[in-house]
């Protein structure tokens, strides 16, 4: 809402209760560089209890700590996919292809 009283605009704020961490927001695009679990799984596009599982098996980097915050590094993460090795296609047959005439066979 804006008021205006003598040539001048006061501007009235209708949200008196805005909180500190939108505060802190900016509107540079830029990801963040630490990441809690739930934005690490989704990052990787998973849940979080398969990304805690893959943590806890050493399958995925572990945490760093910062002042008892728990967080991952989006550049090890980035890494960590980055080294995996791509799985070959699949030489098993579905329905779709043999519904479609598709043929796999070298």
């Amino acid at each position: 809402m804006l008021y205006y009283r003598g040539g001048n605009a006061y501007i009235y704020r209708a949200m008196a209760h805005v909180t500190k961490s939108k505060l802190l927001q900016d509107a540079l695009a830029y990801p963040p560089r630490l990441l809690r679990a739930d934005r690490a799984a989704a990052y990787l596009a998973m849940s979080r209890a398969t990304f805690l599982n893959l943590v806890e098996q050493g399958a995925l980097p572990k945490p760093v700590r910062l002042r008892g915050v728990v967080a991952w590094d989006r550049a090890k993460l980035d890494s960590f996919v980055d080294a995996l090795e791509h799985e070959p296609p699949s030489s098993r047959r579905n329905t779709m292809d043999e519904a479609m005439g598709i043929t796999t066979e070298e």
